[in-house]
């Protein structure tokens, strides 16, 4: 199973004046502390919103220091469960980014297109499966000497195993 886990993280920035500025130098300063060990984890601006639903800015500002929520999102392969998965993000970007505080918010499971097409392939087979008892009540209606004239051309047209080996 594969995941995609967002994570927000409030990156703290010195000598700013503006939000804009704040989060420009925050996304900045995150990104050079990621790459290049993880340059597969997407950095967004964060939302926040106050207690009655109103929303904020994702940076707040006091004397000149600023801190910034950002939405830091990478996929985890081959995971078991979802907490397994948000485990892993929290420890991969943790080790990278020091003395930032960091809360998974998201866990998605992502529909791998491998099951689909297990799924696919298994539904085919199914009904290639119907087709050959088809073909056989056919067979037998022949008689046995098709059976026998389709097993002989077979064996002309693939070789034996021990024939490729040598």
């Amino acid at each position: 199973m594969n995941c995609r886990v967002v994570v927000e993280a409030a990156v703290p920035v010195f000598d700013v004046e503006t939000e804009d500025e704040a989060i420009r130098i925050a996304i900045s300063k995150t990104g050079e502390m990621l790459n290049p060990d993880l340059n597969y984890v997407e950095i967004n601006m964060g939302e926040r919103t106050s207690p009655s639903g109103e929303e904020l800015p994702p940076a707040f500002i006091a004397a000149d220091e600023a801190l910034v929520a950002l939405e830091l999102e990478m996929t985890v392969f081959n995971v078991e469960r979802e907490e397994h998965a948000s485990r892993i993000a929290r420890k991969e970007i943790g080790q990278l980014l020091e003395n930032i505080p960091l809360e998974v918010i998201v866990v998605d499971v992502i529909e791998d297109e491998d099951d689909e097409e297990s799924t696919a392939d298994e539904e085919d087979d199914d009904e290639l499966d119907d087709l050959d008892l088809g073909e056989d009540s056919l067979e037998t209606d022949e008689g046995d000497d098709a059976s026998t004239q389709s097993e002989s051309t077979d064996d002309d047209v693939l070789p034996e195993f021990e024939d490729l080996v040598e």
